[in-house]
């Protein structure tokens, strides 16, 4: 049997190189997190440290010491894997690139499946504080999509958590944007802010990176008989994502199926580290 030390290494390389474009293009909550790599093992602990407060000093006394409370949370990793085969026969008779073509489809099954870890986490988790389907930006409180003043109301709660302004983030579906699009303040000064979203121009509004997903295989944003979907307003850090085994590609021959076999890895786990730092907004979609 052929296996990938017989290949050429400027092919492995660059299938490894397509795979990982493709894997980039496809994992939109990169660097949403506070990530932690080279984990040895299948558990690794986030620390989380507690708050104290300043005391007044008293002259010829003792200092008072804080206290703080130190505490950790868990995070397991899975495995994870996604090949394909790629037959030499069936190679000569197509007019495409299929090594480009299977590069696209691995990399990308890997990277929805590292959103997916995180969003997985975020769902389970117990938010800190959430935003209630019926707030409105105007008007009366009804049922409704996302909307400027959800965002508003996000926004607050991470603030009365004194949740630092910086590394704050927003997960919403092309629903709910389209949602926000017919909210009436869109025609206000917030409308060229809402309209680069949509555009990809830019990816920031009252200080959150937007990450906007469409429907997914894997899961992606659940959404519940009601038709109301989950979002997620949340700090960098308190979201934890764990990296045993970063994506990598190998590509090797399989002499008993006259085939290439594309194998790309992930090995990854992902936990909320700090409630206070989440807030679940409900949108309610038509």
């Amino acid at each position: 049997m052929t296996t990938q030390a017989n290949l050429s290494p400027a092919f492995v390389q660059l299938f490894d190189a397509e795979v990982h474009q493709a894997y980039q293009s496809s994992a939109v909550l990169q660097g949403a997190a506070r990530t932690r790599t080279g984990v040895v093992g299948s558990t690794v602990n986030f620390p989380k440290v507690g708050k104290g407060q300043a005391s007044v000093r008293t002259p010829a006394t003792d200092v008072v010491p804080l206290n703080t409370a130190f505490s950790s949370v868990s995070c397991s990793l899975t495995d994870y894997v996604a090949a394909e085969y790629s037959d030499i026969f069936l190679q000569q008779k197509i007019n495409f690139d299929e090594r480009r073509e299977l590069a696209a489809v691995v990399g990308n099954a890997i990277g929805r499946r590292q959103d997916q870890i995180m969003l997985d986490a975020l769902s389970t988790a117990s938010a800190g504080s959430s935003v209630a389907n019926t707030v409105v930006t105007t008007g009366n409180a009804t049922a409704s999509n996302l909307n400027v003043g959800k965002i508003i109301e996000a926004k607050k709660l991470l603030d009365k958590k004194n949740v630092p302004a910086q590394g704050r983030h927003m997960i919403i579906h092309a629903n709910t944007l389209a949602g926000l699009l017919s909210d009436e303040r869109a025609v206000s000064s917030d409308f060229q802010t809402i309209q680069a979203l949509v555009q990809g121009s830019v990816n920031q509004m009252m200080g959150f990176t937007f990450h906007i997903l469409g429907d997914r295989d894997e899961g992606g944003l659940s959404i519940d008989g009601s038709n109301d979907r989950t979002c997620f307003a949340f700090h960098q850090s308190a979201l934890g994502v764990a990296v045993g085994i970063a994506p990598s590609t190998e590509v090797n021959y399989i002499a008993e199926k006259t085939s290439f076999l594309v194998t790309s890895k992930l090995s990854m786990g992902s936990v909320v580290i700090d409630t206070d730092g989440l807030v679940d907004v409900i949108c309610r979609e038509a």
